[in-house]
């Protein structure tokens, strides 16, 4: 990734194969191979370039066009990877599609991203053509491995311009104005996440003798396919990708992959502490965890256990490396919610309501820029059919990030708290907006109003309060089992409370703050219902 005229994703990656024929780049463990039913086992770099150039020659061969998008239903299996880079080679993009998502969700996804072509597992094609078919789509879909439908028009959003900047991927991320937003994300992008962690050093130095990386994380965000993935390619090592964070065989592995470096959420280290000590505690060969969100009280604990530190870091999929910021330099101030000081390479403040600066020490939303010329380097380009919302979060030439943090006088940043209206659950972002919107369509329900609870395993838990004609433990469970089939499971209410009335203002919104204190009071009260149970995973 060092020479200059690699400027797309496939450019970089095509560079480490010539480099790094013979090493590894993708890594499938057994217990992963028999969730998925494929085989387990390594795939060289060589290997992949083989399979990426027939890919590619396939999708050039049936008519599909630089600037067009390809969503992608392929879970975290090494198919979603190929696939990317074989379309990137061409010039498109791809729209990588959370598996957890349901009817009404992907629905909007295909009607806003209006993508040419679906890719998804078998159990999948159906559904994700149905979706097409509701968003008034003619959308071609089919299975990896099948023969590619012929390309049927639709449009081409992107392909005038450097390549650079050409819109390599566009991934969706909740916020507060209810549905999702498309960020779209260029080649660039992806690029400087590989050079900044093969560049950062310290705590997470990678170096180019083969390095193994394992992540639990989900691909179709920003963290395992841009920094996970692009960093592999970056050093010419090996990803180890899970289907998911399986605690009781997450040492087991973190071993059988001989992973040197790995990535966490803050739910996982808070699990993993939960477990007997063994002797086997610090029987691996991992230098570092990259993640954000450790519980403070177990993060010095957790690392005197397993024998390596947690890096705390943050960064935004708005943000990608444009404006990371990270703890990989001592002293990491472990267990006091510290993520670092920023670098020279980026320009922050700390700012009241107003939007004047506050005083060291003082809580504040974080507002980010890169230093230098351009200052969203790295950055996101737009939200897809969104300049208004573009416009508001770069108001005054700054990223508004939403987060509440702290800076000490020592420049270290210290989170306090999430400014927007977003509750965070085991790492995933929901939008309490787009939930009450999807609940509303529920023939039952009245009004509903859904705010975040605190969950010691998960951090947050959704809580619904809705008003009703006829409440009943029964209806409470019949709308959650209902909400399943609409939106992802971690997205449906884990309480459900009936109320009177939502606290409204005088132009009937809802309070928020009002709401989120009755939430909290209403979370012991014996009429609440306990729907948690019935949230699971739904099957493919």
């Amino acid at each position: 990734m060092r020479p200059v005229d690699l400027n797309t994703v496939h450019a970089a990656f095509a560079e480490a194969a010539r480099r790094w024929p013979d090493r590894p780049i993708l890594n499938v463990l057994p217990e992963t191979a028999a969730i998925y039913g494929t085989e387990p086992g390594e795939m060289g770099y060589g290997q992949a370039a083989e399979r990426v150039e027939t890919l590619r020659a396939a999708f050039e061969a049936a008519g599909y066009r630089a600037g067009q998008r390809v969503m992608l239903l392929l879970e975290n299996r090494p198919d979603f990877f190929l696939h990317w880079l074989a379309l990137n080679a061409l010039g498109l993009s791809v729209v990588p599609v959370n598996p957890d998502l349901r009817a009404a969700e992907l629905e909007y996804m295909a009607a806003h991203a209006e993508p040419a072509l679906a890719i998804a597992i078998p159990p999948r094609v159906e559904e994700l053509r149905a979706a097409g078919q509701a968003a008034g789509l003619t959308l071609p879909v089919c299975a990896p491995g099948e023969p590619l439908p012929q390309a049927q028009g639709g449009p081409v959003f992107d392909s005038d311009g450097p390549d650079a900047a050409r819109e390599a991927a566009m991934l969706y991320t909740s916020g507060t104005t209810g549905r999702p937003k498309g960020c779209v994300l260029s080649n660039t992008y992806f690029l400087e996440a590989g050079r900044w962690y093969a560049n950062a050093g310290g705590v997470c130095a990678l170096n180019e003798d083969g390095e193994r990386m394992l992540t639990p994380l989900p691909i179709f965000h920003m963290n395992a396919m841009a920094y996970s993935f692009m960093a592999m390619i970056a050093v010419g090592g090996c990803l180890t990708a899970l289907d998911r964070f399986h605690p009781r065989s997450w040492w087991a592995s973190v071993r059988e992959s001989g992973a040197t470096c790995l990535h966490y959420l803050g739910v996982m280290p808070s699990m993993l502490m939960g477990a007997p000590e063994a002797p086997s505690d610090r029987a691996h060969a991992v230098r570092f965890g990259f993640g954000a969100g450790v519980d403070p009280k177990l993060h010095a604990a957790f690392e005197r256990r397993f024998g390596f530190p947690l890096m705390e870091a943050w960064a935004m999929t708005e943000t990608g490396a444009g404006s990371v910021i990270a703890a990989n330099h001592e002293p990491r101030r472990v267990g006091q919610a510290c993520f670092g000081r920023p670098g020279p390479e980026l320009d922050v403040r700390v700012v009241d309501d107003a939007g004047q600066d506050v005083a060291p020490g003082t809580p504040g939303e974080l507002l980010v820029r890169h230093a230098g010329d351009d200052p969203r380097q790295g950055f996101f380009t737009e939200y897809w059919k969104n300049p208004e919302e573009t416009a508001k979060v770069w108001q005054g030439g700054w990223f508004h990030t939403g987060d509440v943090v702290r800076q000490e006088p020592s420049g270290d940043m210290v989170f306090v708290d999430r400014k927007k209206n977003v509750i965070r659950r085991s790492g995933e972002n929901i939008a309490a907006v787009e939930v009450e919107s999807v609940l509303m369509r529920h023939p039952a329900i009245k009004a509903a109003g859904v705010a975040a609870v605190p969950d010691e395993v998960r951090g947050d838990e959704v809580f619904a309060c809705l008003k009703v004609e006829t409440p009943s433990e029964g209806l409470a469970r019949e709308i959650v089992d209902w909400a399943l089939g609409q939106i992802a499971y971690y997205k449906v209410p884990g309480y459900v409370a009936f109320v009177q009335d939502l606290p409204l203002t005088a132009t009937n919104k809802i309070q928020r703050a009002a709401l989120k204190a009755l939430a909290a009071e209403l979370l012991d009260d014996p009429a609440t219902v306990d729907t948690r149970s019935l949230k699971k995973r739904q099957a493919a």
